[in-house]
């Protein structure tokens, strides 16, 4: 079955080979360096912008050939960032669908997440429903007081049939594909060792974004015949304060779309 008609029927695509395990150490020595300099970059919205590193991944060849089968030939990254577990740490996340408050006005879009550490159940990897993104949208209950939920607005789906749940096990330098409309949670990172994943969301040029203005992407294959977004400048160097203030610009409009109903 190809790629395209695996996601088609379940939602996501898991395990999939992109970079082997020397890349992995050298990528994850210059995030732990990163977060030497500037401390923690736990969900920090357009990281490709100011690191080298995340940048070059969110423009692998082997990444994109997986989602031009998924959304077409002309590819946008919408956005990049960590998402990071500690060691022995409560942090989880809720029963979702990515797509519910992001304000795009079509589901071509993918998130793809590469594992930089090892994603097991124990270390609290992503859990899916297979097919739940044939459902459309469902019913978030928002605000709930709970510290330890990833997500901005303790956003939730309830009543999930957990018993239809899959683990997306991952080792370092695999890939998981999924569908913004795929329900999915994750549970706390109960190993001794980070949970470490480069989340990066990639839309279709003629997705717009309904909810801001001046939402930025960056054009990684193919035409953008659109120009609804801003153009990202993806990072060549490290930490360059201009691209440090730009971000934290770009950081409030995210809030502004995936931090609001």
């Amino acid at each position: 079955m190809s790629y395209s008609a695996q996601y088609d029927a379940r939602g996501y695509l898991s395990g999939i080979d992109i970079i082997d395990a020397d890349e992995v150490s050298e990528h994850r020595a210059q995030l732990e360096h990163a977060e030497q300099q500037i401390g923690p970059m736990h969900y920090l919205a357009k990281v490709h912008t100011i690191l080298s590193s995340p940048a070059k991944l969110a423009s692998h060849p082997r990444i994109l050939d997986v989602v031009e089968q998924l959304i077409g030939p002309d590819i946008l990254i919408y956005n990049v960032t960590y998402i990071i577990k500690e060691a022995n740490t409560k942090s989880h996340v809720s029963w979702h669908q990515d797509l519910t408050y992001w304000g795009l006005d079509s589901d071509d879009q993918v998130s793809v997440w590469l594992a930089l550490s090892d994603a097991s159940e124990s270390s609290g990897c992503m859990r899916m429903i297979p097919g739940s993104h044939r459902l459309g949208r469902q019913h978030h209950i928002l605000g709930e007081d709970d510290d330890n939920n990833v997500l901005f607005q303790n956003q939730r789906v309830a009543d999930v049939d957990e018993s239809k749940a899959v683990a997306a096990e991952l080792k370092p330098g695999q890939a998981s594909f999924h569908h913004g409309w795929l329900l999915h949670s994750s549970s706390p990172n109960q190993s001794a060792e980070r949970r470490i994943g480069l989340n990066i969301q990639y839309i279709a040029p003629h997705v717009r974004q309904t909810k801001v203005r001046g939402f930025t992407a960056l054009l990684v294959r193919g035409v953008d015949r659109y120009r609804h977004y801003d153009r990202d400048i993806a990072a060549t160097s490290d930490l360059e304060p201009a691209a440090m203030q730009r971000r934290e610009d770009l950081e409030r409009l995210y809030h502004d779309t995936a931090g609001r109903a």
